[in-house]
């Protein structure tokens, strides 16, 4: 039987310990390729690279997985990696583990999500995980869980133009709690720029950031990662168009064709 084939990526860079989690959650029942930025580019949403070239390293990995750095964002990286590196397209993307949690509209910005959407964009279905807590803990403690959920989706395939967020919770509070479906949450990290003052006397800005709180329904991300569950959020974006909008002012928009 023929094992599914998963291209993993991230926006934490090669060298982040949440990649590995995720090769070490997936290795023993799929073929994998990892390919990922040489360093950090969190806040990369869907950005790439276009005024600059774009250099690709080998990158030696355990037990001789294909493994790659890109001077670029992730969505160069899942770009690259179809383009240019892979010769098996792959069946699913997972990208992560993040530092940091991706709830609420955070989304909008995290290059973690970013990667999963260029592939989404090619038909290619996908998984973000992002934890909460700053630092990572012991592969124990997620293992399982990552392994589980991406099992279930291979098994259960995304449908076309939707991807997966999924989000574990802090573990100083009521500790996981299990997995549940939700719905993306209001909430994101808005700016806190902290003024500093050059040593040549000319002040500059560390942007700085701090979580925007809204009300938020009982089934939101942000709601249940507080208590403790590990959310998963299906996300389209097979379709931006906002239906409601259409309807109420096409015939609106078609009669200004007289008025110009």
């Amino acid at each position: 039987m023929t094992r599914p084939f998963i291209l993993i990526t991230n926006d934490d860079g090669i060298q982040a310990e949440g990649i590995r989690h995720l090769w070490d959650a997936t290795r023993d029942f799929a073929d994998l390729a990892i390919v990922s930025p040489h360093t950090e580019k969190s806040g990369s949403s869907l950005s790439f690279t276009w005024t600059k070239p774009l250099t690709i390293r080998e990158y030696a990995w355990d037990d001789a997985t294909p493994a790659w750095s890109i001077n670029g964002t992730p969505t160069d990286c899942v770009k690259m990696a179809i383009s240019v590196l892979l010769t098996r397209r792959p069946d699913l993307i997972i990208s992560g583990v993040n530092r940091g949690s991706n709830a609420g509209r955070t989304v909008l910005y995290s290059g973690t999500i970013g990667g999963v959407i260029e592939g989404v964009m090619r038909d290619i279905p996908g998984i973000a995980f992002s934890f909460s807590e700053p630092s990572f803990p012991a592969l124990g403690v997620v293992k399982n869980y990552i392994s589980t959920i991406v099992k279930h989706f291979i098994d259960h395939p995304i449908p076309t133009g939707s991807f997966l967020n999924v989000n574990f919770p802090l573990l100083d509070g009521p500790g996981i709690q299990g997995i549940r479906m939700a719905r993306q949450g209001r909430g994101y990290w808005m700016e806190k720029p902290d003024k500093r003052l050059h040593p040549e006397g000319s002040p500059y800005y560390w942007l700085g950031g701090q979580w925007s709180t809204h009300d938020e329904v009982s089934d939101s991300d942000v709601i249940l990662l507080q208590k403790g569950y590990i959310t998963a959020v299906p996300i389209c974006v097979g379709d931006l168009t906002d239906h409601r909008l259409l309807k109420q002012h096409e015939d609106a928009i078609l009669s200004l064709d007289g008025n110009i």
